[in-house]
């Protein structure tokens, strides 16, 4: 119990520490955290909407693409922020109390509570905009937000350790992970796509999160696509190996 204690007050500081250096003590940075995802959503919403006279799916472009960017970030946001939580904070680790795996959590609560955050803005200023309020299935989005940023920190779990190990794996990381944007249902329902591009797209897990994100917004959208199974493997399977390689790499992390 002392010792659960002890990190929890850890995790804690490490946390106010995060936000501090990511944020700053002044609100400029706490606005561009929502700029960002409102920039995407309005550019996303102009270009399409000039090239087509309604959405995939519903009447909105913006709750279309919000729905298809947000559910996204929860992701890729967890992922990119977490996997570098050590190497953010390796000076801490000189600290017998501090352990790696601290560094990890607290960025994955602070990474978490924003992409909410930003979440719960960008749709309720999207909901005072339609015609019909939003009512919003919390249990698919809510699913779909842990899910999501589960299947990000198992990942970035084996991130950090490889990271260190492979410094070109690093780089190898970041272009192959690029076109994730495009291949993840953000812009686009898997369900329209004809076969076989629909089964060879629906590989990828991370459209999964998106559509079963999306699905919280539209009542009337089966995500027929939809597979809970394969996502549920891929989060299982990526939170085992990570914990796994980062468990058994604990030395070598603070030595580095």
């Amino acid at each position: 119990m002392v010792y659960i204690k002890t990190h929890l007050r850890i995790v804690a500081a490490l946390l106010m520490r995060e936000m501090s250096a990511r944020f700053g003590n002044k609100p400029g940075g706490y606005i561009w955290a929502l700029l960002d995802p409102a920039a995407h959503v309005m550019l996303m919403t102009l270009i399409f909407s000039a090239i087509a006279h309604a959405p995939p799916l519903g009447e909105s472009f913006p709750l279309f693409f919000a729905t298809g960017y947000i559910g996204f970030q929860f992701y890729l946001a967890t992922l990119s922020q977490v996997s570098g939580a050590l190497k953010a904070n390796k000076s801490l680790l000189s600290y017998p109390n501090v352990a790696p795996i601290d560094t990890v959590v607290a960025r994955y609560i602070l990474q978490m509570g924003t992409t909410v955050l930003i979440g719960l803005i960008v749709f309720s200023a999207i909901g005072s905009t339609l015609h019909t309020p939003l009512r919003p299935q919390w249990e698919f989005i809510i699913e779909a937000a842990l899910l999501g940023s589960l299947l990000a920190l198992g990942a970035s779990l084996v991130n950090t350790v490889l990271f260190l190990k492979y410094p070109l794996y690093e780089s190898v990381f970041h272009i192959v992970s690029r076109p994730l944007f495009l291949l993840s249902g953000v812009v686009f329902l898997p369900e329209a796509l004809p076969n076989p591009f629909r089964e060879i797209i629906l590989l990828n897990p991370i459209i999964h999160v998106v559509t079963l994100f999306r699905r919280g917004f539209y009542p009337e959208y089966r995500a027929a696509s939809f597979s809970p199974e394969y996502l549920y493997s891929w989060v299982f399977c990526a939170l085992f190996a990570g914990m796994i390689l980062f468990t058994f790499s604990t030395r070598t992390l603070r030595n580095e």
